[in-house]
């Protein structure tokens, strides 16, 4: 067996692949910006020939930069973003992808909730109706597009254009489906009253083949051999929904352990052995991903990509920045001097809506002029960790018990986030030695997918490793504990008018 596997990370904002060798050990790295466009208020998409243009690319750098012969990697594994849309024609020609940070079936969830829509696919697959939803997104098409959603013959998810691109298979897996409300759970299948309840039964034909994350389900092309310098027959396992693949690349493998991803979405999530959509208190989402394994996902677009707004819009022409230094390291520098207080300001981390309030709209509170750019970074961390703190409890109130957090994506590379996140949550919590932990996720199905190691637990014993631990400070958490409730409170208090505002913007 080869000595190496490749992890493919594709997200709304960058497509990563990394190779690693069997003990989690980076060995190159390469990633492309990913272009989206918003063609219309809300909408937010990516070209699909141009994204399968950047994968051959950025694989074929990570090969070159590691120097590996390409017959010692063993297996390819790819996660991607959650939810949105990927829709092929005949051939597999390219024919539109929604990413998952689009808003544009706001009116469409409306009616579908007025309609009861969510009391039908709630008890089947976890979830209700919401705006960036897969079968949300093709009801929509279905009405808005007809012409398209009748030129459709695959219905896919992010992840799996990539497999599609390195192997011409159609294929999903259950982690991806599940976790965008397509599948009956917990038996992890498609359902026609599941999708007669969104009005798109008569898709049935167009969804893919649903494999376990770790299946290998083709080999890459000769063709595809060719331009990225790959091995033909490589294999390639289905791969995972992304937020899955972090948490496993993070080192969460068995029950009872806590993920948060602090990326471009809010992902709280812990392992549970079984299911319960009887239970009064809803979460947003649930995934399976193993046998008698299955995800309770509690998300949102309220996370870090509030920072690179930030940074993108105010902190990158920055004379510091333009003299060579990260605005992020900046970003960290100036929440470092900032002061810490009842008195800083708020902020919503609403640029995509909030939690099941799509009408949100993000903003500072109690700004005052002694404030300055460090107070309103430091409102940013606090605001984006006050949406996870959220989703926490929203994941206990179901029973979910966890005494931990091991914390990834962008903001754990933060020297002064973690500590934030630790006093805010008032937990201990860990960030793994692996930056790229999608990436490495997906590698880890890979493999188990080729029979390097026998579960996923294995897996992450020997490929995951440690690299800082916090504790929360008891002073600084007792401030949060009085600015969260000012904070939540505050929220409530706006959403008249975000429901005025977005009745006079339509």
């Amino acid at each position: 067996m080869g000595r190496y596997f490749l992890g493919i990370d594709a997200g709304n904002t960058v497509v990563k692949t990394v190779l690693f060798d069997a003990n989690g050990r980076e060995i190159a790295h390469a990633s492309r910006e990913a272009v989206s466009r918003c063609p219309a208020p809300g909408f937010v998409e990516r070209d699909i020939d141009q994204m399968r243009h950047d994968l051959f690319e950025v694989v074929a750098k990570v090969i070159d930069k590691s120097g590996v012969d390409t017959s010692d990697i063993a297996a390819i594994g790819s996660a991607g973003h959650g939810n949105g849309l990927y829709l092929l024609g005949a051939g597999g020609k390219a024919l539109l992808g929604i990413q998952s940070l689009d808003t544009r079936a706001n009116a469409l969830v409306d009616k579908l909730a007025s309609d009861g829509v969510g009391d039908i696919t709630y008890p089947i697959s976890g979830q209700r109706p919401w705006v960036s939803q897969t079968p949300t997104l093709l009801a929509w098409i279905k009405r808005e597009r007809p012409e398209m959603y009748e030129a459709t013959q695959s219905v896919l998810l992010c992840k799996d254009i990539v497999t599609h691109a390195l192997t011409n298979e159609l294929v999903t897996d259950i982690s991806d489906m599940g976790g965008c409300g397509m599948l009956r759970m917990p038996e992890n299948v498609y359902d026609d009253e599941l999708l007669d309840a969104f009005g798109i039964l008569d898709a049935r034909q167009k969804l893919p083949r649903l494999a376990h994350p770790s299946e290998v389900v083709g080999h890459v092309t000769a063709d595809v051999a060719a331009k990225t310098g790959l091995r033909a027959g490589t294999p390639v396992v289905a791969g995972f929904f992304d937020v899955i693949a972090s948490a496993l690349g993070s080192g969460v493998a068995r029950p009872g352990q806590a993920s948060m991803i602090v990326g471009t979405w809010s992902i709280n999530q812990i392992i549970v052995e079984n299911v319960d959509f009887q239970n009064e208190n809803e979460i947003f989402m649930s995934s399976g991903y193993a046998d008698r394994r299955f995800m309770s996902i509690e998300s949102s677009a309220t996370s870090a990509v509030n920072l690179e707004w930030l940074v993108r819009e105010y902190l990158e022409h920055d004379a510091e920045v333009a003299a060579g230094k990260s605005p992020f390291d900046l970003a960290n520098e100036l929440v470092a001097k900032s002061t810490f207080g009842l008195d800083g300001p708020y902020y919503h981390p609403y640029l995509y809506g909030a939690p099941c309030n799509g009408t949100a709209r993000a903003g500072f509170f109690g700004v005052g002029g002694w404030h300055g750019r460090a107070d309103m970074l430091r409102a940013i961390y606090e605001g984006v960790t006050f949406a996870h703190r959220q989703h926490l409890n929203k994941l206990r109130a179901t029973g979910a018990r966890f005494d931990k957090i091991i914390l990834s994506g962008g903001g754990a590379r933060s020297p002064i986030w973690p500590q934030i996140i630790a006093d805010i949550l008032e937990l201990p919590l860990s960030v793994a030695k692996c930056q790229e932990t999608g990436a490495l996720g997906a590698a880890m199905a890979a493999a188990v997918g080729v029979g390097m190691y026998h579960g996923y637990e294995q897996a992450a014993d020997n490929m995951v490793s440690m690299d800082r631990h916090y504790s929360p400070n008891p002073d600084a958490s007792e401030i949060y504990r009085k600015r969260f409730a000012m904070w939540h409170d505050l929220e409530k208090a706006m959403l008249p008018f975000w429901a005025r505002f977005a009745a006079v913007n339509s």
